[in-house]
């Protein structure tokens, strides 16, 4: 007789409890289909470990991979049961934004982690017209400092060189400060009044930024020291 048990969490972490692994299935149901976008949003992760990983996950069956029509490269995509894992990814990153935030300093602001969600939360029915130009200047950001959101319908281009297009909002701000508003530790109007972010363009969007550029999704989760005053 086997003196092991069938345990479903082992199993899981068999395939989920490496290192990176939740952070790319992260990245997976958010959206993100091609290698540059996983390494933008897993930048301290080397390629060939990714690569690893991305191959691990498609013997398992979580990912998808199709070949880009014309193209050299692959694209991933999550299954359905990549895709049942978006309840686990919303209840660690509530916890962590709960218990783990405390131990946040100076390294964990990360601009191209920040630039890759941001965009995908931009609600592009509140923008007036066809296309929409918004432009960031990070007065604390010495590498890549200014960058550009394109919106054209429904799509959102994020880059780091000038489009060449009329902007319709600029937001000078720091690094720290548009982090600390996506946590939901300040608002826009907060910093603004702090003299912390100067929005300037046209009224309707100025006016109104929560509007169309939303928080973070777990900003409502305050830290547990909070909690208990």
């Amino acid at each position: 007789m086997s003196n092991t048990q069938f345990c479903p969490l082992t199993k899981a972490m068999d395939i989920l409890g490496e290192r990176w692994t939740l952070l790319l299935v992260r990245e997976l149901v958010l959206g993100s289909t091609r290698f540059n976008q996983f390494q933008r949003g897993l930048r301290i992760m080397s390629p060939s470990l990714l690569t690893r990983r991305l191959n691990m996950l498609v013997d398992e069956g979580l990912v998808i991979k199709k070949k880009i029509p014309g193209q050299k490269g692959y694209e991933y995509f999550p299954s359905q049961c990549c895709m049942e894992l978006m309840p686990v990814i919303e209840q660690l990153s509530q916890w962590g934004m709960r218990w783990a935030r405390g131990q946040m300093d100076e390294n964990d602001y990360d601009l191209d982690l920040l630039m890759l969600h941001l965009p995908r939360h931009i609600d592009v029915e509140k923008l007036v017209g066809r296309e929409t130009i918004i432009r960031f200047n990070f007065e604390d950001v010495d590498v890549f400092p200014t960058w550009w959101l394109v919106v054209e319908g429904s799509e959102v281009d994020v880059c780091v060189h000038d489009p060449g297009k009329e902007v319709d909002v600029y937001l000078n701000t720091s690094l720290k400060t548009l982090t600390e508003i996506w946590m939901g530790d300040t608002s826009y109007r907060e910093a603004i009044s702090d003299h912390k972010l100067k929005a300037v363009g046209a009224s309707a969007l100025t006016r109104n930024l929560e509007n169309w550029m939303p928080v973070g999704p777990f900003a409502g989760v305050r830290p547990a020291e909070m909690s208990h005053r």
